[in-house]
């Protein structure tokens, strides 16, 4: 077995935050050799639970519970409660500033966030992982999708190297997102999967007008979707659109709008935003005529203007 260098494993991190974030990540770290020195949470019984799937025996409501041979503290709390962490961090004695990293997992926040421990002398950066951590699911069922994932980061020069470093032990990587853009950033994972998630539920109410009694769908849809995945992840999304209104078939298109209007009303407004959304990337694949697109955006407009009627309805 291949044994992991030296500087993986003497890292040591203290986590504060002990939700789904730190616990997976924490478990991640635990796993690939790495020691969580401290677990500080708000309370005290999610502290204890977390230090007990963490394998960490100080578990804490106090930030002065981290001790001084910790090299990164990681603020895994939610981004509003980020930089009171920090400033209460910062007035902390006991830890040795000069060669501590503090980062946070916010998608929302910038280094700036930790500006109170940079002035201290610490290295400071972002640490956000693109992946999903529902609330629902315990960290254990969260844990198989932790790995070999990307964190954007943004920070101070040693900051990077230390995100760098973390990520290598996460089995992940990072990505730099230019602190002007990082709410640009956030709102493009919350496609990824938060309206992912939302497209799906739009997916299973029409198939349960199909299907009624039906419960799950997803053994269903699984193999489309994941071939479409593989698809776009083998090209891109032009390149891998199919479909009627990539062909240009403007009647198919018609019956579909109508067979939506007609079985799930309420879903049409989401089915005509989606469709000229599909004719603009059909256009940027290059599969339509000018004539073709023309026709295709009137319409759907023209079930647009009884979507937003329906909208106004409800």
């Amino acid at each position: 077995m291949k044994q992991k260098p030296l500087r993986t494993l003497r890292l040591r991190v203290a986590i504060v935050g002990a939700g789904k974030v730190g616990s997976v990540l924490g478990r991640v770290l635990v796993e690939e050799g790495a020691r969580i020195t401290a677990i500080v949470s708000r309370s005290r019984a999610s502290a204890r639970a977390a230090g007990r799937f963490l394998r960490c025996a100080n578990a804490s409501t106090a930030l002065t519970a981290i001790p001084r041979d910790t090299e990164c503290v990681f603020i895994t709390t939610p981004h509003d409660a980020v930089e009171e962490v920090a400033r209460t961090l910062a007035g902390l004695e006991g830890l040795d500033f000069g060669t501590l990293a503090v980062c946070h997992a916010s998608g929302m926040l910038t280094a700036a966030a930790l500006d109170p421990c940079a002035v201290r002398g610490a290295a400071v950066f972002s640490f956000h992982p693109l992946q999903t951590f529902p609330r629902d699911f315990a960290p254990r069922d969260i844990l198989p999708w932790a790995r070999g994932i990307s964190y954007g980061v943004d920070g101070s020069r040693r900051g990077v190297r230390m995100a760098r470093r973390l990520a290598i032990v996460l089995q992940g990587r990072i990505v730099l997102i230019p602190p002007g853009r990082r709410e640009l950033y956030h709102a493009a994972c919350v496609v990824a999967s938060n309206h992912l998630t939302t497209m799906l539920a739009e997916l299973e109410a029409m198939l349960r007008a199909v299907l009624p009694g039906q419960k799950r769908f997803m053994g269903l849809v699984r193999p489309i979707l994941d071939a479409t995945l593989a698809n776009v992840a083998a090209t891109s999304p032009a390149a891998a659109l199919s479909g009627p209104v990539a062909r240009g078939g403007i009647g198919t298109v018609a019956r579909h709008l109508e067979a939506v209007r007609d079985a799930v009303p309420e879903l049409l407004p989401y089915f005509t935003r989606m469709s000229l959304e599909t004719v603009r990337l059909a256009g940027a694949k290059g599969s339509l005529t000018a004539d073709q697109r023309t026709a295709m955006v009137q319409l759907i407009r023209s079930f647009t203007d009884e979507s937003m009627h329906t909208r106004e309805n409800e």
